[in-house]
């Protein structure tokens, strides 16, 4: 619990003029668990860009006429946004816009520059102004820096991506290309389908195809960028095989939706495997088997199928309240108002709760004593997770060891502090089960960083360290 996750992006190529706006609001909705903080639309009507972004849900800020002003168009790029680089500002607003010599640029991002401080800071010390404290904005200039020589932007991003280091997922628009890229490790997720009237959609999950309508094609490969245009679709995979695949494993165990499949593994799959290895790796007498919503159910399932023990639903999400895990702000008080325990379902019961993750603690503190309240005899916590020992710098807003409960206890003292009565969590060992032999990355459980780490990159420190850099 309590993991933020940056962003979700999303493109549409549409083959004549339509209402691309209307449909990247669908694809938003559909990504809506990826970021809550703000989202954005631009589109792009024979190379005039139009664009709609704000603060708040897709809902809130595309809930009103909104989009009546935006025409049609055949192409668009959108993004919703949880930022671990940045405040939560409309200056961070994605996609972000930008004019150039050689015309204009949209572009929506998903992950986190491990370089990003320093790209930026040696950007400034060149020149450049910056708007936002996104590093995303970092990139746009970089391409544009390497627009301004290149023949093309998708010669340009290529040129842009031997500079950039960490975790990318990128949609770019330009006048007259809609272009997708992912960085070599492929870190974050990104795929692309079409509907049968020939509309190719892109995006982190291939949950937000079937939104839509369209078929899933396949999965951006690490390091490659792929270019829509009138011309057709082409496929430049220099940067492809540079690095080792190293796919966040956390996008199966957390972030994305149990409907996704990412890289060719089903998420909803992977998370019953989580649960089995759980079972027997940590076993338990006990009543009852429950999940803590919503990535928690699979993996609890998992975990009941394995160890014969039933399934039941002993907590109830209030469905009109955002996800509180990826909330910027309230997280205790926003964890009373959605979660409730079914006391028919639990009281006298000896419970098995299954969850994903804890980060602090507090978040399972709570739930275990709603348990409690409703009457549980017993509550044994199991985590489809191993424990979180190391920031991430690729995109979980996970940025400091001082505020990781692992860190500082042991698994039976952190099960005395949340008042569990035991607590098993997934064995590092027992990651490949997930990803079906994928390449992932495990850096925030093992501390074994795929790319070399200059500063940390958290929410907050981004700003904080580029400030301290600059008055020196």
């Amino acid at each position: 619990m309590d993991i933020h996750e940056e962003c979700g992006v999303f493109g549409i190529f549409a083959p004549r003029p339509m209402d691309v706006a209307a449909l990247c609001r669908i694809g938003l909705q559909a990504l809506q668990h990826r970021g809550q903080e703000s989202c954005g639309i631009v589109v792009n009507d024979d190379g005039v860009f139009l664009s709609h972004k704000d603060l708040g849900l897709v809902s809130e800020v595309f809930g009103g006429r909104e989009l009546e002003s935006i025409p049609t168009a055949t192409m668009a790029v959108a993004h919703v946004r949880y930022g671990t680089t940045g405040s939560n500002s409309r200056a961070n607003c994605q996609p972000i816009e930008v004019n150039h010599l050689k015309g204009r640029m949209a572009l929506a991002h998903n992950g986190n520059l491990s370089n990003a401080t320093e790209l930026r800071i040696a950007l400034e010390l060149s020149g450049a102004i910056f708007h936002s404290s996104s590093d995303t904005e970092t990139i746009a200039y970089v391409v544009t820096r390497e627009r301004l020589s290149a023949l093309s932007i998708e010669e340009a991003l290529s040129k842009a991506m031997d500079t950039l280091e960490g975790a990318y997922s990128l949609v770019l628009m330009s006048p007259r290309k809609l272009i997708c890229a992912r960085d070599s490790h492929g870190f974050r997720p990104l795929c692309y389908g079409k509907t049968s009237d020939g509309i190719y959609v892109i995006a982190s999950e291939s949950c937000a195809l079937r939104a839509l309508g369209a078929t899933f094609v396949r999965d951006v490969d690490p390091g490659e960028i792929i270019v829509f245009s009138k011309d057709g679709i082409t496929s430049r995979r220099e940067h492809c095989g540079r690095a080792s695949k190293r796919l966040c494993v956390f996008e199966y165990i957390y972030f994305a939706r149990p409907d996704s499949v990412i890289d060719s593994v089903s998420v909803h799959a992977s998370r019953i495997a989580a649960g089995k290895v759980l079972a027997r790796t940590h076993p338990v007498d006990a009543d009852v088997v429950i999940g803590a919503p919503d990535s928690g159910l699979d993996a609890a399932l998992g975990f009941s199928r394995e160890s014969g023990i039933p399934y039941g639903i002993g907590l109830i999400k209030n469905k009109y309240i955002g996800r509180t895990f990826i909330a910027p702000t309230g997280r205790q008080g926003q964890v009373r108002m959605k979660l409730a325990a079914i006391e028919a379902a639990v009281a006298g019961k000896r419970i098995v709760l299954v969850d994903d993750s804890i980060v602090r603690g507090t978040t399972s503190r709570r739930v275990v004593q709603l348990l409690r309240d409703a009457g549980a005899r017993e509550v044994h916590m199991r985590i489809s997770a191993p424990p979180f020992l190391h920031p991430c710098f690729y995109g979980t807003d996970i940025d400091s060891e001082e505020h990781l409960i692992a860190c500082r206890h042991s698994v039976t003292e952190i099960a005395a502090v949340i008042g569990a009565d035991s607590l098993g969590y997934l064995p590092l060992e027992a990651l490949g089960h997930l990803t079906c032999g994928n390449g992932y990355c495990d850096a925030c459980f093992s501390g074994n960083y795929p790319t070399d780490i200059h500063t940390s990159q958290g929410k907050d420190r981004f700003e904080q360290r580029l400030s301290e850099v600059l008055a020196s």
